[in-house]
Formats: structure tokens, C-alpha cells, sequence
């Protein structure tokens, strides 16, 4: 790994090892963010669907009423 940072060092690319450092980890909270805002977008349907089903069985008339 410090082969390839003395490399860019030499060349006086650090600006692009930035930039590529930068635009790696900004790609890889994006995929993150993305992860959880699926898998919160599931959580919600699965809570109106539960929601859903109690309210069915809240409406649903009881045998024993009597």
C-alpha cells in the first residue's frame, strides 16, 4: 500500500488520490444509505400491514356477544 502512495507522491498526483479517496467513500455511504433506507421502507410496509390485519380483526364481529 505505501508503494502506491509514494507512487502518486512522487508524481504529484495527491490531488487525485484525494479525489479518488473522496469519491470512494462518499460511493460507499451512498450504497449504505441506500441498505437502510430499504430496509426501513420494509419495516413501515410490514407495520401497515400488521396494522392492517388488526384492524380487520377489530371490526370482525365476536361469536359471544350474547
Amino acid at each position: 500500500m505505501s508503494d502506491i502512495l509514494r507512487t502518486f507522491a512522487e508524481r504529484g498526483d495527491l490531488a487525485h488520490l484525494a479525489l479518488f479517496l473522496w469519491a470512494a467513500s462518499a460511493s460507499a455511504a451512498f450504497v449504505i444509505t441506500l441498505r437502510e433506507l430499504a430496509d426501513a421502507a420494509r419495516r413501515f410496509d410490514e407495520f401497515i400491514r400488521q396494522l392492517a390485519r388488526f384492524n380487520r380483526r377489530a371490526r370482525r364481529p365476536s361469536s359471544n356477544e350474547d
